[in-house]
C-alpha cells in the first residue's frame, strides 16, 4: 500500500485494517470532506463499495448489507447534516443488533464553531445508540499515527461484530489536502503486519450453557406436556435444533417468519404458522394455555401471542442477554448461543421419558390447517391473501424483506410454511418504516440473492430514493406494493373510530396521490381498500373460530 499524502495515509491504514479483519462491503455518499474516506474505500478491490446519493438511504443500504451478511459494513458521509441523516439507520442497527461502522468526516478543530460551512457538533452525535464513539483526531504523519489508525480500525470492527452486535461511530476531522494529491511519505511508516493479519485480532468463543443448567431445564421441559417453543427474529440458524427439540418433547413450534424456522428444507411437522390468527380466538387461546414456553430469538410482533405468552412461565435463550423481554414474565434468561443450547436440550430430553399429551400437538396442527381454508374463502383483493399467494412464485434462496406496519403482521399471520429456503428480514428493531427499500436493496446486493420487498405505498414513498439507489447499484430487487390508500394499520386502531373523519384521513391515514406506476415502473402495485381490509381480517378470524 503506497501512502498518498498526509490526509489519505492514515485513512488508507485504517481501511486496510478493516479489510484484514474481514470487511467486504461499504457504502459511500458524495461529498468533499469525506473524499479521502470514500475514495479509499472504493479503491480497495476486496471491498464492494456502493455509492448512494442520499445519506438516509445510504445508512439503510449498509444496514441491509450487514443484516444479510452478518458482517460489519462501513458507511461514510461528509460533515454537517449529512451525518445527522444517518441517525435513523444507526438507531435501527442498535435496536436490531446489526454491526455497522459509521465513518463521518468532520471539519478539523480550527474550523469548528467559527461559521465554517457544513459544520455542526458531531461529537457523540448518535448518543447512546452506538456501542462506541471515538474522535479519531488529527495527527502528524509518522509511524505512531499509522499504529493509532490500525488499532482503531481493529477495535471498531470487533466492537461492532462482538458480544451484542451494533453500530460504532468514528468521527474523522480531516484537513487539506482532501484530494489524492501525492506527497512524499515513507511507505514503511504505514505498513501493517507483514503476514497480512490484522493489527489486533479478537478471537471469541461461543458461550455454551453449563451442564447443570441444561439438565435442569431439560427436566422442566420433559415434565411439561403442554409447552411450546416460540421462535422470533434471530441471526442464528436454529431450524434444525428447534425441530429436534420439538420432536423430543412433543411441543408445537410457533415460528415467526424471520426466525428461519417456518420455511426451509428442515423437518417442519411441529411448526404452527398461523398462531397469530388462532390466538385471536379467545376460546382457543384459553384452552391452549401453556405450562411452559421456551423462547428463541426476540419476541415476535404478534400482539395476541404476546398477551398469551404473558400468562405462562417462560425461559428465554438470548446469546447477548439483551433483555428483549416485553412480557416481563420470564423466569430464566439463558445467555448462551441458541443452536448448541437447543441441541444439548434435545439430547437431554431424549434421554428422559417426557410426559406427553397426545392431543396437544395435534390440536394445534388441526387448527392451523383451518386458517388457509378461511383465507381462501375471503374475496379478492385481500392483502393477506395476496401475500400468502406469493409462496409458489418465490424462488428457492430468495430474500423476502418485510416492511413495517401491515406487511410484517400479515406475513406473520398468514404466510404458509414452505420447504423453500426463504430468508425473511425486516427492520424490527425500532419498527419504523424508514429505509425499507434501501435495506432490501442492500441485502440483495450483499447476499447476491434476489430480493422481494413487501411494502405499503407510504413506506415505499417514504424511501423512494432507495429505488434510485437500488437501480444505480444493480440490485436484484422486486417490489410488491400494497396500495390501500393510506396507512392501513391505523384503521385497526382506536384512533380510526374516535377521531374526526376528515382530520383522521388527512393527518393519520395520509393517503398518497402519487402514481406509483409512473414513478416506479418496476413496482408491482396491488390496489386494495383500507376499510374493507379491516372487515375482511375480522371475517377470516371468525371463520377460523367457527372451524376450530
Amino acid at each position: 500500500m503506497e501512502p498518498i499524502n498526509r490526509t489519505y495515509a492514515p485513512v488508507q491504514a485504517f481501511v486496510d485494517e478493516l479489510v484484514r479483519c474481514g470487511m467486504r462491503h461499504a457504502v459511500t455518499s458524495p461529498g468533499s470532506r469525506n473524499a479521502p474516506l470514500s475514495l479509499t474505500l472504493a479503491g480497495r478491490p476486496e471491498l464492494e463499495a456502493v455509492s448512494v446519493l442520499d445519506e438516509r438511504s445510504a445508512g439503510f443500504f449498509a444496514l441491509g448489507m450487514a443484516k444479510a451478511t452478518g458482517r460489519p459494513v462501513a458507511v461514510t458521509c461528509t460533515s454537517g447534516t449529512a451525518a445527522a441523516n444517518l441517525f435513523p439507520a444507526v438507531i435501527e442497527a442498535w435496536q436490531a443488533r446489526v454491526p455497522l461502522i459509521v465513518l463521518t468526516a468532520d471539519r478539523p478543530p480550527e474550523l469548528r464553531e467559527v461559521g465554517a460551512g457544513q459544520s455542526i457538533d458531531q461529537i457523540k452525535l448518535y448518543g447512546s445508540a452506538v456501542k462506541w464513539f471515538v474522535e479519531v483526531g488529527t495527527h502528524e504523519p509518522h509511524r505512531e499515527t499509522a499504529v493509532h489508525h490500525r488499532a482503531l480500525a481493529c477495535r471498531a470492527y470487533w466492537t461492532a461484530a462482538g458480544d451484542r452486535p451494533g453500530p460504532v461511530h468514528l468521527n474523522f476531522p480531516l484537513r487539506d489536502p482532501l484530494a489524492p494529491e501525492p506527497q512524499p511519505l515513507d511507505a514503511a511508516d504505514w505498513d501493517g503486519r507483514l503476514d497480512g493479519r490484522p493489527w489486533t485480532e479478537l478471537r471469541g468463543h461461543t458461550a455454551a450453557p453449563h451442564g447443570d443448567d441444561v439438565q435442569e431445564l431439560a427436566a422442566r421441559i420433559a415434565a411439561a406436556p403442554r409447552g411450546a417453543i416460540v421462535c422470533g427474529p434471530t441471526s442464528e440458524d436454529v431450524a434444525g435444533p428447534v425441530a429436534r427439540l420439538a420432536a423430543a418433547c412433543g411441543w408445537p413450534v410457533l415460528a415467526e417468519p424471520t426466525s428461519g424456522v417456518r420455511c426451509g428444507p428442515h423437518e417442519r411437522s411441529h411448526v404452527v404458522a398461523h398462531y397469530d390468527v388462532l390466538l385471536r380466538v379467545e376460546r382457543f387461546a384459553t384452552a391452549h394455555a401453556p405450562g411452559l414456553l421456551l423462547r428463541v430469538g426476540n419476541m415476535p410482533t404478534s400482539k395476541p401471542l404476546r398477551a398469551w405468552a404473558a400468562q405462562a412461565a417462560q425461559v428465554v435463550l438470548d446469546p447477548q442477554a439483551a433483555w428483549h423481554e416485553p412480557t416481563r414474565r420470564a423466569e430464566l434468561l439463558l445467555r448462551a448461543a441458541a443452536a448448541p443450547t437447543l441441541d444439548a436440550l434435545a439430547a437431554a430430553v431424549e434421554m428422559r421419558a417426557p410426559a406427553r399429551d397426545q392431543d396437544w400437538l395435534s390440536s394445534w396442527r388441526v387448527a392451523d390447517a383451518q386458517v388457509p381454508l378461511a383465507l381462501a374463502a375471503a374475496p379478492d383483493p385481500f392483502e393477506p391473501k395476496v401475500l400468502a399467494a406469493l409462496e409458489p412464485q418465490l424462488p428457492d434462496g430468495a430474500i423476502v424483506w418485510l416492511s413495517s406496519s401491515m406487511p410484517v403482521r400479515d406475513v406473520e399471520a398468514y404466510f404458509p410454511q414452505s420447504p423453500k429456503r426463504l430468508r425473511f428480514l425486516a427492520n424490527r428493531g425500532a419498527n419504523g418504516i424508514d429505509g425499507v427499500v434501501s435495506s432490501a436493496a442492500g441485502a440483495a446486493l450483499a447476499s447476491g440473492a434476489p430480493a422481494w420487498l413487501l411494502t405499503g405505498e407510504l413506506a415505499l414513498l417514504h424511501d423512494f430514493g432507495g429505488l434510485l439507489a437500488a437501480r444505480r447499484a444493480g440490485a436484484d430487487l422486486h417490489v410488491i406494493c400494497l396500495n390501500n390508500g393510506g396507512g392501513g394499520i391505523f384503521d385497526f386502531l382506536p384512533v380510526a373510530a374516535h377521531a374526526d373523519a376528515a382530520l383522521y384521513e388527512e393527518h393519520i391515514a395520509t393517503p398518497a396521490t402519487a402514481d406509483l406506476a409512473v414513478l416506479a415502473p418496476e413496482v408491482t402495485e396491488v390496489h386494495t381498500d383500507r376499510r374493507t381490509n379491516v372487515e375482511l381480517h375480522r371475517q377470516v378470524v371468525e371463520r377460523v373460530a367457527r372451524a376450530i
